[in-house]
């Protein structure tokens, strides 16, 4: 269903889903949301009003709103700093394993790329809504290509540290616990369902 703004009804979905994931609320409670959500806007649609009228304007700070009332900040930071630990230290294991070394050298290149991606994914996915495996490609050609090179040339490609191979699993253990409640909202999900 398209509103009179053009704004189809999935679309205010994505956008909500990637906010929600991004400020650090659980799988279930997104799901949750998501439901109740839809379930706003079909009956807001069945009334003759336009979703406009259920999300406001602007969908993102719609999203937000909804997601401080939802989960406290203190519990949203957590989970979303779970989850950037558990990205960079997913990313250095596989450089690890790529280079084939016990010791990664780290430049300020290197940080530069990696900070810049990581900042226009977060600003695109809670503007736009899903990103996508083609577009996450081009972000990092587009983006955090430029920004290495233009560190590499003011900073130079010295070592600021070296990233020993057992600090990269270490920064996958905060997320542990945030993925085994997941899983096991997923399992008691599928068998309410059931």
């Amino acid at each position: 269903m398209t509103t009179t703004d053009g704004t189809t009804h999935d679309r205010i979905l994505a956008i909500c889903r990637s906010n929600w994931e991004y400020r650090g609320i659980d799988d279930a409670s997104v799901r949750e949301m998501l439901q109740e959500l839809e379930a706003h806007l079909a009956d807001a649609e069945a009334a003759g009003r336009t979703a406009r009228d259920v999300v406001g304007d602007d969908v993102p700070a719609f999203a937000a709103a909804w997601a401080r009332g939802r989960a406290p900040l203190h519990r949203r930071a957590l989970r979303l700093a779970a989850m950037a630990c558990a990205a960079v230290g997913t990313v250095w294991l596989l450089r690890h394993l790529v280079r084939w070394t016990a010791e990664l050298p780290v430049e300020a290149a290197d940080l530069a790329f990696w900070g810049m991606i990581a900042t226009a994914t977060v600003a695109w996915e809670l503007k736009r809504g899903s990103l996508g495996f083609r577009k996450s490609w081009l972000l990092a050609f587009v983006v955090g290509l430029p920004t290495a090179l233009a560190v590499r040339l003011l900073a130079g490609d010295g070592v600021l540290f070296t990233l020993p191979v057992w600090a990269a699993p270490i920064l996958l253990l905060p997320m542990v616990p945030y993925a085994v409640a997941d899983t096991r909202a997923k399992k008691a999900e599928a068998a309410a369902a059931a």
